[in-house]
């Protein structure tokens, strides 16, 4: 029996590409990320929580919050959130 790859397993289309999860309890996105050989699956995001529009106190305030953990770039979970969410 062929063992599934990460991809086929979480249901993403490919590397890098962050995917809906609306049936998890608690994490709204989940993307596999891969870095060079590195590959990491990351859950994202607070469920119903949207982010905020460009420029806003609140988007403001998020990117403050998380701009150490944002600049650790692709195999952080502040980074896709920032990408996908704010």
């Amino acid at each position: 029996m062929k063992k599934k790859s990460l991809i086929d397993r979480i249901g993403v289309s490919g590397y890098n590409k962050p995917k809906r999860t609306p049936d998890h309890p608690t994490k709204s996105h989940v993307v596999v990320a891969k870095e060079g050989e590195k590959v990491k699956t990351i859950r994202f995001g607070q469920q119903g929580v949207k982010g905020s529009p460009e420029g806003t106190k609140r988007n403001k305030a998020f990117k403050a919050r998380h701009s150490a953990n944002i600049k650790k770039g692709k195999m952080s979970a502040a980074f896709w959130a920032d990408k996908v969410k704010w």
